[in-house]
């Protein structure tokens, strides 16, 4: 997907519709603010944990320009450009105390950075456990000493915890590989695993934090990577990122079904990210004046809809049905 293909859309919808010319007006120069918009987001996590998978079946890699920092601090983590959103990929904890060390003053350093308004570079930090890990004292030891201490005060606002490998938890036991899914034995584990992660994190820095669990799924030579549960995980990554910022995931993430297609029936997640991203225009209509509604139906009916619509691989069905939807769910 090109590069800003929401904001064109958007351009092209409002100036196709009939609001007042003084209306549109302002609702371009919200767009405007919304394409300048970005989103710094930190993925670490120990040795073994699964960062590499979970980056390369959540985000499309393959238009990411690759860098790496240029202090010698921060050398060792690998910056991945997507559009507007920009991944920091930290290299993992576990393999000597002073290469341990050495990255958790890369990760510190990277933290403390602060963007051009004087606000902190990292929105968020989303730190992956090794599910089948039954040692996670380097993931604690990072996300207590390292990572929660240099969040300031709102650290519970800029940090996730997910337990990956859900899969492997119990060695492989109960997991049902036909419907790639947790059998309820495993279900339970996981549950528990997940409230000791937060009680030992609570326990340990007063900061309330709700992991969650899923599988990156495993690619090998010839056969599909089945990640489960990652539609979740990129729910709480959107509606953990402040509203403004959201649209930043529309053009940079996975565009193929098959990554987002096996979750828990908690909730339908790429419904719920799909109406973040039309909060967010909304919240931004709301600043150009009393045009919310106007600018609801305006997305639903044009282009914008039908691109929301089709976010993570998941085609909704016809515009038509794109606006009923949006409409309905802001009640109009």
């Amino acid at each position: 997907m090109e590069e800003h293909t929401i904001y064109k859309d958007m351009e092209d919808d409002i100036n196709s519709s009939n609001l007042n010319e003084n209306t549109k007006k302002k609702v371009f120069n919200n767009i405007f603010k919304l394409k300048k918009q970005k989103v710094n987001l930190m993925i670490t996590g120990a040795t073994g944990s699964g960062k590499s998978s979970t980056i390369n079946a959540m985000f499309n890699l393959e238009v990411a320009k690759i860098g790496t920092g240029v202090d010698p601090e921060t050398m060792d983590i690998k910056k991945y450009e997507l559009d507007n959103l920009i991944l920091w990929d930290s290299p993992g904890l576990g393999d000597g105390k002073e290469k341990d060390i050495e990255h958790s003053k890369g990760i510190i350093k990277k933290l403390n950075e602060l963007d051009k308004d004087g606000n902190p570079l990292i929105d968020l930090v989303l730190v992956i456990l090794d599910g089948g890990s039954r040692d996670l004292g380097t993931s604690y030891e990072l996300i207590n000493s390292v990572i929660i201490p240099n969040l300031g005060e709102n650290a519970k606002d800029r940090i996730l915890i997910a337990i990956n490998q859900a899969d492997v938890a119990m060695k492989g036991r109960y997991w049902d590989f036909e419907n790639n899914k947790p059998k309820s034995k495993l279900v339970n584990f996981l549950e528990e695993k997940s409230k000791s992660v937060k009680n030992r994190v609570k326990e340990a820095t007063g900061v309330d934090i709700e992991p969650i669990y899923y599988s990156a799924g495993f690619k090998e030579d010839g056969e599909a990577q089945r990640p489960y549960n990652l539609s979740k995980l990129l729910y709480f990554i959107v509606t953990n990122t402040p509203i403004k910022k959201r649209l930043v995931f529309v053009n940079s993430t996975s565009d193929d079904k098959d990554m987002w297609s096996d979750s828990d029936e908690i909730k339908n997640y790429t419904n719920e990210i799909q109406k973040s991203f039309i909060e967010t225009i909304i919240e931004v209509a709301k600043d150009a004046g009393d045009i919310g509604e106007d600018i609801g139906r305006v997305i639903g009916a044009g282009k914008t809809g039908k691109v929301i619509g089709t976010v993570l691989g998941t085609a909704i069905g016809t515009v038509k049905a794109i606006g009923s939807k949006i409409l309905s769910f802001f009640g109009w």
